[in-house]
């Protein structure tokens, strides 16, 4: 495979994890950043957690999907994520009239 394959293959499986975030996000309340994800998810606990002097976040989400172009199963019943960066949590605002 050539490197023009490779990039084209995934350039066509990043527009394919984008049309399928565009059709699924009206079905999650929030959107989840972390380090190294990108979450949406219907429920969200976040805890802030210290151990030994350090300060870390632990986040848990149900009925999530996770941004990532080589997972086969983005759709996922629980998720625990625990990372020592930001975690930022975003409320997705919700349409007064789904259209066809």
């Amino acid at each position: 495979m050539s490197a023009e394959d490779l990039e084209s293959y995934e350039a066509d499986a990043e527009l394919s994890l984008y049309r399928e975030y565009r059709d699924v996000v009206n079905l999650f309340g929030y959107v989840v950043e972390t380090e190294r994800r990108f979450y949406l998810a219907n429920q969200v606990d976040l805890q802030v957690r210290s151990a030994g002097g350090e300060v870390f976040f632990e986040v848990k989400m149900a009925d999530a999907w996770v941004w990532d172009v080589y997972r086969s199963a983005r759709f996922v019943r629980s998720v625990r994520v625990v990372t020592f960066k930001d975690v930022n949590i975003e409320e997705l605002a919700k349409p007064d009239i789904n259209l066809p």
